[in-house]
């Protein structure tokens, strides 16, 4: 009987020949998945965030921000002018929009800091301290974990804007339209900025940047921040333009 080569099996696939032909085979699948299992524990001490999600809340947050600055001021006029819906832009507008984005500057850059809320699953805020704490040196660290999460800064500002535009709205419709409700005013103002400030909110806890407490925490200081300022403001500055009947109004 001819001798069996040591790196063939033989056509004969007969008992004998079994483990000598499964051997290899068996020991590249151990390793495979051995390798693949440590992959996988090295991918699982860092907790996973969705790039895309914190990508798309930031142009959401930010759009919805813009829109209370296009957004023109809708209201039924008063008998001392031409009776009738009208839409006037204001450049003043920009004094409360402009206010909101700078509160959401200062708590990206020094209230996070201050409150010190950990994003989820992390347990260190800097590579250092968990460098003190465990003794590692190669320890993992999420360097996403060194920026807190509260509040949140895209939450807060798509739901501060909402609160602008509520604000505006209900004045201009109840001081300054009779109560005359007017569609295109309240999709503008309030119905698209609530759909951005949602879908920044669940974007935030989809790509685990925020918890959800985190977020609509920061989501109710928005809101309430403004509303404030938009009730202000529209109180304060008449949607009409004066007599020069003019569409932007300084």
């Amino acid at each position: 009987m001819a001798p069996v080569s040591s790196t063939r099996c033989p056509r004969a696939w007969s008992v004998p020949f079994l483990p000598r032909c499964l051997a290899l085979p068996l020991i590249a699948v151990v390793l495979s998945l051995s390798t693949s299992a440590r992959a996988a524990g090295d991918e699982e001490t860092l907790p996973e965030r969705g790039d895309g999600w914190n990508r798309a809340t930031n142009i959401m947050a930010l759009s919805s921000a813009a829109l209370q600055v296009l957004m023109p001021r809708v209201f039924y006029s008063d008998p001392e002018v031409t009776v009738g819906w009208k839409a006037r832009w204001h450049v003043s507008v920009l004094a409360p929009s402009m206010t909101l984005f700078a509160l959401s500057m200062a708590n990206e850059a020094y209230l996070k800091e201050e409150f010190e809320s950990l994003r989820p699953e992390c347990e260190y805020a800097s590579r250092e301290e968990a460098v003190a704490d465990t003794g590692d040196e190669e320890v993992a660290f999420d360097n996403n974990c060194s920026e807190y999460g509260l509040f949140s800064t895209q939450s807060m500002l798509a739901f501060s804007s909402l609160g602008q535009g509520l604000g505006v709205f209900l004045v201009d419709t109840i001081k300054w339209s009779g109560g005359k409700f007017n569609v295109g005013g309240f999709v503008g103002n309030v119905a698209i900025p609530l759909v951005l400030a949602v879908l920044t909110a669940v974007g935030r806890t989809a790509g685990n940047w925020e918890s959800g407490g985190q977020v609509w925490t920061s989501a109710g200081v928005g809101v309430g921040a403004g509303l404030g300022l938009g009730v202000l403001y529209a109180t304060a500055q008449r949607p009409e333009c004066g007599y020069s009947g003019g569409l932007l109004c300084w």
